[in-house]
């Protein structure tokens, strides 16, 4: 801002071999000055002809001084430096008569730093793109501040939309939902924000203008894991979360499919959930891999098109280990526990009804031996007597009395021995049969209680346990107890007929 002073103009008397003076302005502060302030005054000698004036110093400061003496002055704002504050410049005045007379008059003129505001331009468009986070930085070529003071952008979280952000150095940051992208399209947005600079404070008002995309840009495709090589075994089980959006907005999504390397991956893994919303859920199976594969790698390509068939595509690759049929296992396993426990049960049971022959068979002993014991007698020589020594034969019953030596033997027999076994053999076969039965009721809870879980029937233990097991069920003995060859060990038992006899039994498969 040019600023005329008024001068006030005094005698300055210069002593230089005779009395001469220059006339300069005395207003106090007169030569102190800001940057863009114009400063004029007029350089008179006090005489009555006029000397002809120059001035010494001037430096490419932009000052205008003329042989009349007349002044003028402008400083740059970039004179003096905004940390320097002010600068001093000295200036030497001279006037020169034509008879050859010279004076000279030095002045220092003080230049004080001016702030300036910054400076804003017309900003360029901010183009945003739907559910994508989309980013502005506002260009220094548009914003910015004359005298290279750091800048400071500042706004009322009140007045940006919902989810934009603004920060101190000018980063706009927003993600638009559906419905705001929508609305941009008939009424863009303007976002206006100050900008301060430090440490001055001089502020200046900035204006950016919000609409959408106008580029015809391809779809976006979010896989949820976003991992790119996945490593499975045969029995697990791969699955994505597939999210699809398009910048120009949701309406210009068209559709999404995948592609396999494989052509055992079924088409209908992918499903649909919504326009933008998908899920792809795959399990290889036992047999995807051969016997003498390790692994097999399959190569996945999601991909999703717009109406204009712009396209966006994924890939992943899937390596699949060759794993054991587990499920498979654990019926085999299981079988064999059934089986081994219902042939223990089996046997349990002939056992039960050959105890049952032996105690008929034991008590039959005991009461033969009680009702087949045989008297015998022999007589040797004998000799009759009669009743020669009784007196009177009316009186007493006539007695005969038998004499000489007679033998008589006793011998028992049993009825058992007479009809095969004795007792002490059945007792024997009783002894046996009940300790093979208390055994195979003990190691067979023992075998059911253990292997209840199919995680522990997958131990190695389980075939060694199990072997244990089978010599009882086939224990060497049981041909000396003439089991029924018929029954068979290999009975239709239901569940509940095993948990009778092994209460830990279990129908886990």
């Amino acid at each position: 801002m040019n600023v005329r002073l008024t001068l006030v103009f005094f005698i300055l008397i210069i002593q230089w071999g005779f009395s001469q003076q220059l006339i300069f302005p005395s207003t106090a502060n007169w030569n102190t000055l800001k940057e863009g302030q114009t400063l004029t005054f007029q350089v008179k000698s006090g005489e009555t002809i006029n000397p002809k004036f120059s001035l010494q110093g001037i430096n490419g400061y932009t000052i205008q001084f003329d042989t009349l003496g007349n002044f003028s002055w402008t400083p740059s704002y970039d004179l003096v430096d905004r940390l320097e504050k002010q600068k001093e410049i000295n200036l030497i005045f001279q006037a020169e008569w034509k008879d050859g007379r010279k004076i000279n008059a030095p002045i220092t003129f003080t230049v004080l730093h001016q702030n300036r505001p910054p400076e804003v331009s017309e900003l360029p468009i901010f183009y945003v793109k739907q559910a994508t986070l989309n980013k502005y930085q506002v260009p220094s070529d548009y914003v910015h501040d004359p005298d290279d003071d750091p800048l400071v952008f500042k706004i009322s979280p009140a007045q940006l939309p919902e989810g934009m952000t603004l920060n101190s150095t000018g980063m706009i940051s927003w993600t638009p939902s559906r419905k705001q992208f929508i609305d941009l399209k008939n009424n863009p947005l303007t976002v206006e924000f100050t900008v301060q600079d430090q440490p001055e404070k001089a502020e200046a008002i900035g204006k950016v203008k919000v609409m959408q995309t106008q580029q015809d840009l391809p779809p976006e495709l979010l896989l949820v894991p976003s991992d790119s090589v996945i490593s499975i075994k045969e029995n697990e089980r791969v699955n994505f979360k597939i999210y699809v959006s398009d910048p120009n907005g949701d309406d210009d999504v068209g559709s999404a499919g995948f592609l396999s390397s494989d052509e055992r991956v079924a088409k209908n893994s992918l499903k649909e959930n919504t326009k933008v919303q998908y899920e792809f859920t795959w399990s290889p199976g036992y047999s995807f891999t051969d016997d003498a594969e390790k692994e097999k790698t399959v190569e996945l390509i999601f991909f999703a098109l717009d109406k204009s068939n712009n396209r966006i595509q994924r890939k992943v690759k899937v390596k699949v280990s060759d794993t054991e049929n587990l499920e498979e296992k654990d019926k085999f396993l299981y079988q064999k526990y059934r089986a081994t426990l219902v042939q223990a049960k089996a046997l349990i049971a002939q056992l039960n009804e050959k105890h049952k022959s032996l105690e008929r068979a034991y008590h039959q002993a005991k009461k033969g031996k009680k009702n087949r014991s045989i008297f015998g007698a022999s007589i040797g020589a004998g000799t009759a007597v009669s009743s020669a020594l009784i007196t009177n034969p009316s009186a007493i019953k006539p007695v005969t009395v038998i004499g000489g030596s007679t033998t008589a033997t006793i011998g028992t027999l049993e009825a058992a021995e007479v009809l095969g076994k004795s007792k002490n053999d059945i007792l024997e076969l009783i002894k046996t049969e009940t300790e093979i039965r208390n055994q195979l009721q003990l190691e067979g809870e023992l075998f059911a209680r253990k292997y209840a879980l199919k995680s522990n029937r997958r131990s190695g233990e389980f075939d060694n346990d199990r072997d244990k097991f089978l010599p009882i069920i086939n224990h060497q003995k049981l041909a000396t107890l003439e089991l029924d060859a018929s029954h068979s060990l290999n009975a239709n038992y239901t569940d509940k007929e095993i948990k009778r006899t092994f209460a830990d039994f279990s129908e886990e498969q």
